[in-house]
């Protein structure tokens, strides 16, 4: 059990992936949803979830710089927080574009892709949720395993939806700004995995 001053560091993870699980529920909301005269609502409402996912790591940053003894060596403290806060960044960015490209409909791939980069946000809260057990990881690499797979049926959405984008759309422009945000959404589960891949070097550096 971690003491009441370690405690911090773990529920501060817990919370900032928390953020990042409204926003790709919202992220999914929106798509499944989409208006495109609501953008700037929608955008506004989404800024307020990684505004407040950035409160997080700022909180972190201060806390590693006053702190004496930390669970964790610092350095790994700090990666993870920013790991985790690139997830809420580039799901921000995901509706940002389609505010940029002017995007009218959303398409069913895109839909799905939403789906799966909530599934990984979720994946990723419940493994950071077992952070604090690192010196027993036989669970916590069940879960990172389980998240690398995650990841890998993202990269296969990724590739099977900017083909097909192709086959359904005639307009270049259009296929353009599908595929960049096909890509986005892709970098969005990867920043996922790159959680992981922190929680993993933790897991190795202290067992």
């Amino acid at each position: 059990m971690a003491s009441k001053a370690d405690r911090f560091y773990y529920e501060n993870f817990k919370e900032a992936a928390d953020y990042c699980c409204k926003a790709a529920d919202y992220l999914v909301e929106c798509l499944t949803t989409y208006r495109p005269d609501r953008i700037k609502d929608m955008l506004g409402k989404m800024h307020e979830i990684e505004h407040a996912a950035d409160q997080k790591k700022h909180e972190m940053s201060a806390a590693l710089a006053k702190a004496f003894v930390t669970p964790i060596d610092r350095e790994d403290l700090a990666e993870l927080s920013q790991n985790i806060d690139e997830v809420c960044d580039v799901i921000e960015e995901i509706l940002q574009r389609f505010y940029v490209n002017q995007i009218q409909s959303a398409t069913r791939d895109g839909i799905l892709f939403a789906k799966k980069i909530a599934g990984c946000c979720r994946l990723m809260k419940d493994m950071l949720s077992e952070l604090e057990n690192f010196k027993k990881p036989e669970k916590l690499h069940s879960m990172i395993v389980e998240l690398n797979h995650a990841e890998e049926e993202c990269d296969a959405i990724y590739l099977e939806s900017a083909l097909r984008v192709r086959d359904l759309n005639t307009d270049v422009l259009e296929i353009v700004a599908w595929r960049e945000i096909y890509h986005c959404m892709e970098s969005c589960a990867d920043a996922c995995e790159h959680v992981a891949d922190s929680v993993e070097t933790i897991v190795m550096k202290n067992t």
